[in-house]
């Protein structure tokens, strides 16, 4: 199921009441990134698939991902002007047992289609994290505090765009971008294939 017109102005969560502009998670908390938006509720049809690309070994999905992300987001990516795409980093022992970055797949499909340069040697995870599944919304911001790092000394990028399969309080995106805002990035946009309902 796909979010629709009538979503979140902040993070692009499907809204219940048509004149509300933000969903219950953003208005009681300030996000660090300036907006966000996804493709798809994370509904049961779509958790399958999710699960399959990436348990499942099935990355040839990213493809139909990514078309998706750009025919529904392509209006967005226009307001935005993004520099640079970067896929949300996988921590180095999760990414070799899996054998590839989720994020950084789909990040690679948008890439090609809207013609936004894609770089995965921004962000780093520099510790393992607990999957957020299991967490509370407390737990989840301190899951991922201090998780992230920047790899190079310096970034020319102003204005950036953050890729991940699946939103839901906003935690890991708002920790890679106070990383990314501290190296003298302006502006930090998300666009996830889902998004979730929060805590």
């Amino acid at each position: 199921m796909y979010v629709g017109p009538n979503h979140c102005m902040k993070c692009g969560k499907p809204l219940d009441e048509e004149n509300g502009e933000l969903c219950f998670d953003c208005e009681k908390t300030r996000h660090v990134y300036d907006q966000g938006a996804a493709v798809f509720q994370y509904s049961q049809g779509i958790k399958q698939s999710i699960y399959r690309f990436k348990y499942n070994g099935c990355r040839d999905f990213a493809d139909w991902y990514g078309e998706e992300m750009y025919r529904i987001c392509q209006e967005q990516l226009k307001l935005w002007t993004p520099q640079v795409i970067i896929p949300v980093p996988l921590h180095v022992s999760k990414e070799r047992i899996r054998g590839y970055n989720q994020a950084e797949l789909i990040a690679v499909e948008l890439g090609k289609r809207s013609g936004i340069r894609v770089d995965s040697n921004i962000l780093k995870r520099s510790r393992a994290t607990t999957p957020m599944k299991s967490l509370n919304d407390q737990q989840r911001s301190e899951n991922v505090e201090k998780a992230f790092i920047i790899c190079q000394n310096s970034i020319k990028y102003r204005k950036v765009i953050l890729v991940d399969d699946i939103y839901t309080t906003g935690s890991t995106i708002d920790a890679c971008a106070r990383v990314l805002k501290k190296a003298g990035v302006d502006k930090v946009y998300c666009l996830s294939l889902c998004v979730g309902k929060g805590i």
